[in-house]
This record gives C-alpha cells, sequence and structure tokens, in this order.
C-alpha cells in the first residue's frame, strides 16, 4: 500500500516537473531545445534526456532508458519505470514538441548524497530498534514463559504424588492468578491426601482390633483344658468383635453411599415431632438402664425429607447423648419450628467436646478423648454419617457447649411447610 501511494505521488511530481521544464522552455523564446535542456540539466536536483525521433540521446546525461519506453514516448504516451524492481531511480517520459520536432523528454531525480545520508541513518535506527526490540521481546517471553515453565515441572511432581508444592504468588497478573489457584489446588489435594491416609490407617486399626481379639480368643478355645465358663466368656467376645466388625462394615458402605450417590434421597411428607418421639422411645433401654432423665419439648413441626435418613441422624445423635452422658445425668432434646427452618439439638450433661477439637469432630474415626476408646464403643464413624445426611438435605449442624456442660448437637433443617 505504501509503495503504491509514493509510487503514484513520484509519478506525479516528476511529470508535474517534467511539463514545467517545457513550460519554461516555450516562455523564454529559447532559439534550440538541445541547448537549452542541456543548460538545465543537473539543476534543481533533476537530471533529463532528450531523445530524437532516431531514439538517439541528445544530452550528455546518461540515464537507463528502455527502447520500448522511448518509442512509447515519441508515440505520445507517458511511460515510467516506477514498477520496474530493477531500477535503482525514478525516470518519468513525456512527449515533447518543439515546431515540427518530435522528441521523447525524460526526467529523473538527481542521486542526493544528504539523502543517502539520512536513508543511511533510517537503516541503521531500524538495525538498532529490531536488536533491541528483539531483545525486549525475549525478556517479555522469558517474563511470561519463566512461570509457566514452572507450573509445568510442579504439575509433573504432582502427577507423581508430591503434593508438597508452591510457586511465587507475587506476580498480580492472570499467572499471578493462575499460581495462586494451583497452590490452593495443592493444599486441597496435600490436606485430602492426608485424610485419605488417615482413613486407611483408621480403617486399618478398626479392623485390625477385633480381628486380633477373634483370632487369640479362638485359638484359646483350642486348648482342651478350659473351664465352660470361660469358653462362654470367650464365645461372648468373639461374638461382640464380630458384631463390631459388622457394624464397621455397614457403616462405610453406609458412609461411601451417601458420598458418591447423587440421587438417594427418597422425599416424603412427614411430622418430625413424632419421628423424634419414635426414636426416644425405641432407645429406652439404652438410657433407662442409666437413669438418664429425658427434658423433651418438641414443637409439632411437618417437614419433607428422607425419614429413613434423618431417622438415622436422630438416633446417632441420640446414642452419642446416651454413651457419653453419666449414670442420673440429664440429656435434653428440642424441636422449634422457624419461618423457614426447623431447629433440632440433643444436649447432654457429659463431659463435653473440648473446643479445639470440635472443628474435627465430624471426619471419619475422630474419636474425642482416645483414651476412653476401650470403655467406649464405636468406631468413630457415626457423626461423619450425619454429617453427610445433612449436607444432603441442605442442613447444617453444629456443635457447642451444652447448659449442664456437655456437649450439645443442633441441626437446621429447611422446610417448605411447618405448624
Amino acid at each position: 500500500m505504501y509503495q503504491g501511494r509514493i509510487h503514484d505521488e513520484v509519478r506525479n511530481i516528476l511529470i508535474e516537473n517534467a511539463e514545467k521544464v517545457i513550460e519554461i522552455y516555450r516562455t523564454t523564446n529559447a532559439d534550440n531545445a538541445h541547448s537549452y535542456m542541456e543548460a538545465f540539466n543537473g539543476t534543481a536536483g533533476t537530471r533529463l534526456q532528450l531523445y530524437n525521433l532516431e531514439g538517439d540521446a541528445l544530452l550528455d546525461s546518461k540515464m537507463d532508458v528502455s527502447n520500448s519506453d522511448i518509442e512509447t514516448v515519441l508515440a505520445g504516451g507517458i511511460s515510467d519505470n516506477l514498477h520496474d524492481r530493477d531500477s535503482h531511480y525514478p525516470i518519468v517520459g513525456i512527449p515533447f514538441q518543439d515546431e515540427s520536432e518530435q522528441y521523447a523528454l525524460f526526467l529523473t531525480v538527481e542521486p542526493n548524497a544528504v539523502e543517502a545520508e539520512i536513508m543511511d541513518s533510517i537503516h541503521i535506527m531500524y538495525i538498532v530498534i529490531l536488536f533491541f526490540g528483539s531483545l525486549l521481546i525475549i525478556f517479555a517471553a522469558r517474563y511470561v514463559v519463566h512461570p509457566l515453565i514452572k507450573l509445568t515441572e510442579a504439575t509433573k511432581k504432582m502427577a507423581h504424588g508430591n503434593f508438597d508444592v508452591v510457586l511465587p504468588t507475587k506476580r498480580r497478573d492472570e499467572i499471578g492468578i493462575l499460581s495462586a489457584s494451583f497452590n490452593e489446588m495443592s493444599r486441597e489435594l496435600q490436606q485430602f491426601d492426608q485424610m485419605r491416609q488417615e482413613f486407611v490407617a483408621n480403617v486399618s486399626h478398626e479392623i485390625q482390633s477385633p480381628l486380633t481379639s477373634i483370632s487369640g480368643f479362638s485359638k484359646a478355645l483350642k486348648q482342651k483344658q478350659i473351664s465352660e465358663e470361660k469358653r462362654i466368656s470367650y464365645l461372648n467376645i468373639i461374638e461382640q468383635e464380630s458384631d463390631r466388625l459388622s457394624r464397621l462394615g455397614r457403616n462405610l458402605l453406609r458412609l461411601s453411599h451417601l458420598q458418591h450417590s447423587q440421587h438417594q434421597l427418597k422425599l416424603t411428607v412427614f411430622r418430625l415431632d413424632e419421628q423424634l418421639r419414635d426414636v426416644i422411645i425405641s432407645s429406652e433401654p439404652q438410657w433407662s438402664v442409666k437413669d438418664l432423665a429425658l427434658n423433651i419439648q418438641l414443637e409439632a413441626a411437618v417437614i419433607e425429607a428422607d425419614a429413613d435418613q434423618l431417622k438415622q441422624v436422630w438416633t446417632n445423635l441420640l446414642n452419642n447423648s446416651i454413651k457419653f452422658t453419666p449414670a442420673h445425668g440429664e440429656i435434653s432434646i428440642k424441636a422449634s419450628s422457624g419461618y423457614n427452618s426447623i431447629s433440632i439439638s440433643f444436649a447432654d450433661s457429659g463431659m463435653g467436646i473440648p473446643l479445639e477439637e470440635r472443628k474435627d469432630i465430624f471426619k471419619p474415626f475422630y474419636k474425642v478423648n482416645r483414651s476412653r476408646d476401650a470403655a467406649v464403643k464405636g468406631n468413630g464413624l457415626g457423626l461423619s454419617i450425619v454429617k453427610q445426611i445433612v449436607d444432603l438435605h441442605h442442613g447444617k449442624i453444629h456443635v457447642s457447649e451444652g447448659p449442664k456442660g456437655g456437649a450439645k448437637f443442633t441441626v437446621v433443617l429447611p422446610v417448605q411447610w411447618n405448624n
């Protein structure tokens, strides 16, 4: 585009200059066109060449003009070499008639040392710009590519199981945001991997303990000299440990089902207060044997939820309260309806849960005060199952200190109907 425009501009200027030369010649009433053109040649930075009808050059000026261009001009046309890539200087030819003589006048620009110097300076400037521009591009590319290379290396490490990878996040551009997101993902995966290892260790421990008891007492039963009383005791222990393994297997399956299934809710509309009463009555053997006092305050409430799963929630929470409440203690169970939610709480008068352990209480296999594990049965999965069920119902559960100093679990569920 630039060449096309500049060529047209140069062609017009040269034609205009040639016409001015002819016009000046005619106004000066010069006797001879040959001598006039020879005198004008080289002035104003231009060179002239004049050809007669035979194609002979009449002026002392070296100009590379083709025969075809001369013939074109002598025939009355205008020619130029602006589109000839082999030409170094622009040449334009126009017809010129002096009385009865027909000439071809060609005009070109005289080479200028100042212009050549300027062009050389421009070329040097281009080279300098290209050099420093290339350096800047290289530095800029390294500024962008280097953190991406680090990110790729960190990703490869993470793919091989090394989650302890941290990228620098001092930058505030998109790469800095990407690095911060990668670090957050790394921390999450590291926590997940730690939880997985702890989960496997806890499962192994929970399985190994009853298996060791079953194996040991089974070997003891093989002894011939064993009293009937010991045999019955050993069999009872084996039965209890077998039940413990069975409960562990059922809870693991239930927890896995709750964590991975997306459509397990079977919603029905039912009276929540009546369901809580049924759970309390069915647990009477457990709380009556410890002579526990139950403070029950249940407002009538209708909810749409999965009745079987919520029953599991209330059963687990009540059993926990019974389990950790000493004899002659007290358990308070309350249910109250709000504008669009129902709050259910279980509070006991037991030892409570230390503040620093409350954030971990819903993790699988987590047990408060592990020194009491031998005395209190359980595998630490009950509250994890409770949390999963409450989450599936878009509810919330939290633990706090009860009015009697024990633990208080509060479940808040959204409802569509309440009375």
